[in-house]
């Protein structure tokens, strides 16, 4: 795969390598190393997300943050959180995504503490937030003072 000028291999699950296999079945592309996604001239397809992908999620009404329409970027991100919640090493991620390692602890930190959430929770199993002592009566002839309750003065009327 090459993007911003970089080149670098993929690793994905065979269904995607089977997929890409019966897409070049039907494409310009018949050599290992021809592009799969091409216009009808064999260039490369640049328009494909304004063609196909946004017009998908247009329909299935998938938008983001205040109805603005997603980009391409919406899955790379999608990507790196699910691996990183999967627990992929993070530089073997930032490797694989072309990237820094810094990068992607600056843009996906929390999703270690998400993830690491139940570990926190579970190293707090019995702690118990103390429960304040209330005398109930005095309790109750405190608010009735603060509303006027029992007042004789206040149960006259003028």
């Amino acid at each position: 795969m090459q993007g911003k000028g970089k080149s670098r291999k993929l690793v994905a699950p065979k269904s995607v390598g089977d997929y890409l296999e019966r897409i070049r079945a039907i494409s310009k592309a018949t050599q290992p190393e021809d592009r799969v996604f091409t216009n009808i001239t064999g260039k490369p397809a640049k328009t494909l997300y304004n063609s196909l992908i946004a017009d998908l999620l247009n329909e299935a009404n998938l938008r983001g943050t205040q109805g603005v329409p997603r980009s391409m970027y919406c899955f790379r991100h999608t990507y790196a959180t699910l691996r990183l919640q999967e627990g992929v090493d993070v530089y073997f991620l930032a490797e694989q995504m072309g990237t820094s390692v810094h990068m992607i602890e600056e843009h996906y930190g929390h999703v270690n503490t998400i993830k690491h959430d139940d570990r926190v929770l579970q190293g707090m199993a019995g702690w118990e937030l103390p429960q304040p002592e209330v005398d109930v009566t005095r309790a109750k002839a405190s608010k009735a003072a603060e509303t006027g309750a029992g007042s004789s003065i206040s149960n006259l009327s003028l």
